[in-house]
């Protein structure tokens, strides 16, 4: 019996919160993965990769989820709060990534070693650098006024899709980072391939997110 399309609706939303509520707990879950592996604390490199998942697996995806209508942990709040609570978890995400940067960065100098010579390390700097970028971007959301040329919906498209792009480099980054001598020799086999599933994940759920929310419906509007 062909299903009608309300139901189909029903059917389409769980899934969307189903994947959204999987995707915190990929988030957080990975997170804390890299932390136990890391132990953050025992020297001066364990803050790299701590800082890095905290910053772009976990602060970056719930920063982007807090806008999601079927898996927001903020869906009964106004959509005020929302932004603001958006900011700050951005705002986090980029002093960690900082700090994660500034102590790679210093780590190689004191080992006599080369920086930004692999794809992961490029791909970090680039990163690092287009998260900068986007939180000054979103300064033209709060002050609107300031861009005389631009309505607000047409910010708002540019600035999700260029955040969009930014968290898809973050993961991009995460997986190449899974890829060094540090993460291989310590996870090998399913808990590889399981750790390189995470960031695929919830990119894939985000990328929906966004498709959805502006690009989609800037597309259907004449």
């Amino acid at each position: 019996m062909a299903l009608t399309i309300e139901t189909e609706s029903r059917i389409y939303l769980s899934l969307r919160a189903v994947s959204g509520i999987t995707a915190h707990l990929v988030s957080l879950g990975f997170t804390i993965f890299v932390a136990i592996l890391a132990r953050p604390g025992s020297s001066l490199f364990s803050w790299h990769p701590f800082l890095m998942s905290l910053a772009f697996s976990f602060l970056m995806t719930e920063a982007l989820l807090v806008f999601s209508p079927e898996s927001s942990l903020l869906r009964s709040f106004s959509r005020k709060t929302k932004v603001r609570f958006h900011w700050a978890l951005q705002l986090l995400t980029l002093l960690c990534a900082l700090l994660g940067l500034a102590i790679i960065s210093y780590n190689k100098y004191l080992n006599s070693k080369a920086h930004f010579v692999t794809w992961h390390g490029l791909t970090g700097l680039l990163t690092v650098l287009y998260a900068s970028m986007q939180c000054i971007g979103g300064v033209a959301l709060l002050y609107p006024k300031l861009m005389k040329n631009w309505t607000l919906a047409k910010l708002k498209v540019y600035h999700a899709t260029s955040g969009l792009v930014g968290y898809l480099l973050g993961c991009a980054s995460l997986m190449l980072a899974m890829c060094s001598l540090w993460f291989t020799t310590t996870v090998t086999g399913l808990s590889w391939y399981l750790s390189v599933l995470c960031p695929i994940l919830t990119s894939l759920v985000i990328m929906n997110q966004v498709s959805n929310a502006y690009l989609y419906r800037k597309r259907i509007q004449p």
